[in-house]
């Protein structure tokens, strides 16, 4: 890495999925600063006017070509649609890079789900970026484009905790995919970046909290997040210098470097200070993540009666 070309998004045709808000959009903009022709994807065409609108005052050079498309992308149909139409204007050739940050995240406790809301969940934290891939890929292979694919998985992607049980599989999932395909789009010179930030400040984050268990509030009492800007700035730079984990503060570099498993090492020497740091501090960490998990049980325990679970 230390000595490998950097990649460059200039004059790069890049296509951002979620990008009408959060670290998407933020990414369409730090990309389109770049100098790179700039594709949006997102389901509300209002958001995603207004976040083209930003994208428009990033640009560099007259000849940028910046577009916006209202596509779900949960299902290879309109992943394909969506990739298809965004191609038109450069005469059917795909995006060089695709940055995959669509999903949202509802926080509840495991018992409340359904056969529906689990499999919504899968939907909105795995399908709604490995379905894009799935068709990216297939295009890209297709048509000998040696580009990359950058997923946008979570912190939560390396442990989980009470409140995450329809949000942290997927983002478990993103990982396992991710790390197949860095493997195997070696075949084809397509690279393969994986992102896991923690908390950010966006609409979509006020809107989680809203019904999200007081438990899980109060174990995220002490996170300090970030700003989409911050956590797009990171990733564009991850991705810039060859990283396949991409990890934005200390406490991701922590998590990352304990659970690295087979995967590539940012840097040997940092990671080796990471993990030795994880080997002693997270344990401690999760004993007092669990002492407040048991004491949080009678105020539970009323919760559950007031909405049926439990006889009065």
């Amino acid at each position: 890495m230390l000595f490998s070309k950097k990649w460059d998004p200039k004059g790069k045709h890049c296509l951002v999925t979620g990008g009408s808000s959060g670290a998407g959009r933020a990414l369409a903009v730090e990309l389109a600063k770049a100098g790179a022709h700039v594709s949006i994807v997102a389901r509300n065409p209002e958001r995603l006017q207004k976040a083209l609108e930003e994208v428009e005052k990033a640009r560099k050079t007259p000849e940028q070509v910046f577009r916006c498309y209202s596509f779900a992308v949960n299902t290879e149909s309109g992943s394909v649609a969506a990739i298809e139409a965004a191609s038109e204007p450069f005469g059917g050739r795909c995006p060089d890079a695709f940055f995959l940050c669509a999903g949202a995240s509802r926080p509840g406790f495991f018992i409340e789900q359904s056969e529906a809301s689990l499999k919504q969940g899968m939907e909105q934290t795995y399908y709604a970026q490995a379905f894009t891939a799935l068709a990216a890929t297939k295009a890209m292979v297709k048509q000998g484009i040696k580009g990359k694919v950058v997923f946008c998985s979570s912190i939560l992607g390396y442990f989980s905790m009470v409140g995450y049980s329809t949000y942290s599989p997927g983002k478990f999932a993103l990982r396992g995919l991710a790390e197949t395909l860095q493997s195997e789009f070696m075949l084809y010179g397509i690279e393969v970046h994986l992102a896991m930030p923690g908390t950010m400040y966006t609409k979509g984050y006020e809107e989680e909290n809203v019904g999200k268990p007081k438990i899980t509030l109060k174990l995220e009492e002490t996170d300090e997040g970030a700003t989409p800007e911050h956590v797009a700035g990171v990733i564009l730079k991850g991705v810039r210098n060859g990283k396949f984990h991409i990890t934005v503060d200390f406490i991701g570099n922590v998590f990352r470097a304990s659970s690295a498993g087979a995967s590539e090492r940012n840097s040997y020497a940092l990671d080796w200070i990471h993990g030795l740091i994880g080997y002693i501090a997270l344990p401690i960490w999760r004993k007092s993540v669990d002492t407040a998990v048991v004491g949080h049980r009678a105020e539970h325990q009323e919760y559950l009666r007031e909405r049926g679970f439990l006889s009065v």
